[in-house]
């Protein structure tokens, strides 16, 4: 037997009684995990079973539809894909669509840019009626959009304030019925989507720049960075995943709209504001074919998803 040998022989022999004792123990306390996590199991069991049949339940009982042709009363003929077909087909759903993109805009875009804009503003430091500015900004989150819409359709009426305002000024050229014009209409919708998204995104970045570390700012100062390069070199990075929050909710609320376009437009004048959600609406209830809504529904969801599961990728690559 070599030197070698000799010295580590004590120390196997040595370890494995540690060892031994770990297995041991391991199989002793098995018992009592597997207990806590079927007890855990238990206690989670009914709301499980309850999510389930909400919403686990509908969205199979909805893809099952979505293969067939039904007016909800007489007997369903199945058409496989053909519903998914018609989706990307059907010119009053590629219409809807192309208004989708555009209320992006007003329901996403713009607001988390008005957003930013008040997080460098307000984020630092104690400004004079802020609290009144963000009360204001963040009133449309309390409202119900029901309220909303009819607060804006009031506005935007013909004798409503915005053109009494118009008058006022002596731009009474520019008064118009807005949400009743075909050129106006769908901007009028998306300005009342601005206004209900900014005072979401405006709390959120507030409350990101505030957790950023006051010292990253003095230091930017002592090195000379003026308001802009300070907000591009640590506000914006600070708040990527504020930002990214903010953009799957207002994007995905506006592949969603419906309640706001149902009670201010109800998709006219003509189609101009149509969306897919309100053709879904029409499909399931006015002209029915809950075959055809249920794609429409299957197809919003699994694009809000996708929308969801980009933004959130994206938002880790970058923070890696």
């Amino acid at each position: 037997m070599s030197s070698s040998e000799l010295v580590q022989r004590p120390e196997v022999s040595a370890a494995a009684p540690v060892a031994r004792s770990r297995a041991t123990r391991a199989r002793a306390l098995s018992p009592r995990m597997r207990r806590r996590r079927w007890l855990g199991l238990a206690f989670a069991a009914p709301a499980l079973l309850f999510y389930g049949f909400v919403v686990i339940v509908p969205i199979l009982q909805s893809v099952n539809y979505s293969f067939y042709r039904w007016d909800g009363i007489t007997a369903a003929r199945f058409v496989g894909v053909s519903n998914y077909v018609s989706f990307f087909t059907d010119p009053a759903l590629l219409e809807s669509l192309g208004h989708v993109l555009v209320l992006v805009v007003f329901f996403a875009l713009i607001p988390i840019a008005l957003g930013l804009l008040s997080a460098a503003l307000l984020g630092r430091g104690r400004t004079t009626g802020s609290g009144v500015y963000r009360w204001l900004l963040f009133l449309p989150q309390v409202l119900t959009s029901v309220v909303v819409a009819v607060i804006w359709k009031r506005i935007y009426g013909p004798d409503g304030p915005l053109n009494s305002a118009l008058r006022a000024v002596g731009l009474g050229d520019l008064a118009k019925n807005w949400l009743g014009d075909f050129t106006w209409a769908l901007p009028a919708l998306g300005v009342i989507g601005t206004w209900t998204a900014m005072g979401l995104c405006m709390v959120l970045f507030v409350a990101g720049v505030a957790a950023i570390p006051g010292e990253l700012f003095e230091q930017a100062r002592i090195d000379g960075a003026g308001p802009i390069r300070e907000f591009f070199s640590i506000t914006l990075p600070g708040l990527k995943g504020q930002v990214a929050v903010a953009l799957t909710l207002t994007v995905t609320g506006a592949l969603r709209t419906f309640d706001l376009v149902w009670i201010t437009t109800q998709g006219g004048p003509g189609s101009s504001t149509t969306t897919p959600a309100l053709l879904l609406y029409r499909k399931a209830f006015l002209n029915p074919d809950v075959g055809m809504a249920a794609a429409i529904g299957i197809i919003l969801a699994a694009v809000c998803l996708l929308v969801a599961l980009v933004i959130t990728r994206l938002s880790e690559e970058k923070n890696a």
